[in-house]
């Protein structure tokens, strides 16, 4: 299993230099004689490839100090804690999070006139319903991806993948894992309801009940899984060590063990599953908003850099053209069956204030349990 992480390593390597060596040395060029110092990013693992960070600080000499995150939540209460005054320039908020960082005024609004790359974002993404609140764009999308049912296809048939009731069964007690607060939407999806609880803004004792129901499943079955888990990369080591062989996870990181010849697959089940997208923000009152607009236009400046965040991380680029630079594997693993997307839902904002309000506590309940 060593030999797969670190040819794994070496692969992204190689593919992260050669996308940012093809992408944007002469943007860069253009950038230096006026930049220096920092810029300060809260993102999660692979975000940035590390040859093109190599290469924006060789060219611009501004250093990025990069802090990985790996849960919104806690990013939000960090960021909450810091302000007026925070260390940090811009950070990867998911854009069904946008309106508890807006409203927190914890965001500051984007200046796309400042950034001339931001036509190579997909308008899918850039110029969708959820990027623009209060009349502003708030993030740059450069990620997207969904909640999947990924399995070991030596010991689980795509048939038994396609239900989210499959990871709940005796059958693979203790070989299973995943992320409380997430699994909290799927079962409430499974059960028919709104999981995004828009549904039920004006009926906040039908959303209490709904959530009720969720947590007292999540602890009827607290005995089948073997681990709640935090971190992509924790879910990732769990299928090679083959401590689990079933899991609820985010496509990134089940799509990188895809490209590694890992056997393993992932499924959207029937009962439906939901989308996201990473957005990169620029915090209010970050202390370099110049070399967070620098770093920014840069990392947006073709599409062979989105094709190396995809081939790091796994998830979806929203760049123009960047699957060009995927192998036919790498496209694989990034995408589904056309039945499979029809059961897809995005997370949308608008109930998150009575969503999460609930939410959060029984999480913290279904651990106790």
């Amino acid at each position: 299993m060593a030999k797969l992480i670190y040819n794994r390593r070496r692969f992204l390597g190689t593919a992260a230099a050669t996308g940012a060596a093809l992408a944007s040395p002469a943007y860069l060029r253009r950038a230096a004689a006026q930049s220096g110092g920092e810029v300060n990013i809260w993102t999660y693992n692979n975000f940035v490839p590390e040859a093109f960070k190599e290469q924006f600080e060789a060219e611009t000499g501004i250093k990025i100090n990069i802090r990985l995150v790996d849960d919104q939540g806690k990013q939000f209460n960090l960021l909450a804690a810091e302000q007026p005054n925070p260390t940090v320039d811009i950070m990867t908020v998911a854009g069904h999070r946008f309106l508890q960082f807006i409203d927190s005024e914890l965001l500051a609004p984007l200046d796309t006139d400042r950034l001339s790359n931001w036509g190579n974002i997909n308008p899918t993404f850039s110029e969708s319903d959820w990027a623009t609140i209060n009349g502003h764009k708030w993030g740059a999308p450069i990620l997207s991806g969904m909640e999947v049912l990924s399995y070991n296809t030596d010991y689980v048939t795509q048939e038994e993948a396609m239900t989210w009731q499959t990871l709940f069964s005796e059958e693979y007690a203790n070989q299973t894992a995943y992320i409380i607060q997430d699994m909290m939407s799927i079962v409430m999806l499974m059960k028919g309801y709104d999981g995004n609880m828009v549904a039920y803004m004006d009926d906040p004792d039908k959303a209490a009940a709904i959530v009720e129901e969720a947590k007292n499943f999540l602890i009827e079955h607290k005995p089948l899984v073997r681990k709640y888990y935090d971190s992509g990369a924790e879910f990732q080591q769990m299928m090679i060590n083959q401590d689990i062989v079933l899991g609820h996870s985010w496509n990134g990181p089940a799509a990188a063990l895809i490209n590694d010849g890992f056997p393993l697959g992932m499924t959207i089940p029937n009962e439906g599953s939901y989308g996201f997208v990473y957005t990169y923000n620029i915090a209010n009152n970050a202390p370099n908003p110049d070399n967070a607009y620098t770093f920014l236009d840069a990392i947006l400046a073709s599409p062979e850099i989105g094709a190396a965040m995809t081939k790091a991380s796994g998830f979806i680029s929203t760049y123009k053209g960047a699957d060009q630079y995927l192998t036919e594997l790498e496209k694989k693993s990034t995408s589904f069956p056309e039945e499979q997307l029809a059961n897809l839902q995005f997370f949308r904002a608008e109930a998150n204030e009575l969503k999460y309000s609930l939410v959060d506590p029984a999480v913290e309940a279904i651990k106790a349990a």
